[in-house]
């Protein structure tokens, strides 16, 4: 939602999060901790929490932040289970994005640690241009892997999200890169946030689950993306697509595929 120019309306916004919440999803992306005036669709996440049925969900709730004042606001709340911060490993994205270099970043997130941990919340890193980036700077499997270490090893952050910022995701480099580092960090969770054009959703899902990976990020019908990606196909993962790779390979999910149904139906008419 965050980049529609029209603002929705808070009911709405939670009436489709509370239809969310009844799919079956391990964790909801409900909100974000940030300026108003940076992302002013997102100005009333603390009003549509406050609204949600968590009482009656398995599902947890996750929240992004992009400084210390976002992670100590929702850490205040007790219905919020991770906090989830962009960290960058190009340098100009990372200024564009959140206004810090690379290495005010890490530091950054070892504060984001310090909120987290006596606040029984999990910090979840979205290691975004993880694939390649459109600055031409230095990118490798072995950079993305040093920056993972940092953040892994030396940070304690036990779920990593290797994102696919701008839609340049391969078989070839997702490979590379989850075989890569989930054997090298055994006690961490390294999650796919992929973005891809609709036609080859199907290589980067069954790459990234053939390399090891079992946590994927989705938008129901892959609303969303980054600009930066300067192609109007280039979208958020589909989460329909990845339900429908689970089913064909007999992966369990606990999906409620009629409550899915509903939620797509939604998606469209809130999101066009």
């Amino acid at each position: 939602m965050q980049g529609l120019p029209e603002f929705i309306d808070t009911a709405k916004k939670v009436e489709y999060i509370n239809l969310l919440l009844q799919v079956g999803f391990d964790t909801i992306d409900f909100g974000s901790f940030v300026s108003p005036k940076a992302i002013p669709q997102m100005r009333d996440t603390a009003a549509v929490l406050s609204k949600l049925n968590i009482e009656q969900t398995k599902t947890k709730l996750l929240a992004i932040v992009a400084n210390e004042r976002g992670a100590n606001d929702a850490a205040a709340f007790d219905e919020i289970n991770y906090l989830g911060y962009p960290f960058s490993i190009s340098e100009e994205f990372q200024k564009r994005n959140t206004g810090k270099s690379i290495d005010e970043s890490l530091h950054l997130v070892e504060q984001m640690q310090n909120i987290c941990i006596p606040k029984n919340k999990e910090l979840v890193v979205y290691l975004s241009m993880a694939f390649g980036n459109p600055y031409g700077e230095p990118w490798s499997a072995e950079i993305a892997a040093q920056w993972s270490e940092k953040l892994v090893s030396g940070l304690g952050i036990k779920i990593l999200a290797l994102s696919d910022t701008i839609g340049v995701s391969n078989h070839q480099n997702i490979t590379e890169l989850f075989t890569t580092l989930i054997p090298a960090f055994p006690d961490a969770e390294i999650g796919a946030h992929l973005h891809t054009h609709p036609d080859f959703w199907l290589e980067k899902v069954k790459a990234a689950w053939q390399a090891g990976c079992k946590r994927f990020d989705g938008a129901l019908k892959g609303f969303g993306g980054c600009p930066m990606a300067k192609d109007d196909l280039v979208g958020n993962m589909p989460t329909e697509n990845l339900v429908q790779f689970a089913m064909t390979n007999n992966i369990q999910t606990g999906i409620d595929q009629s409550k899915l149904s509903e939620a797509m139906t939604m998606a469209a008419k809130i999101m066009g």
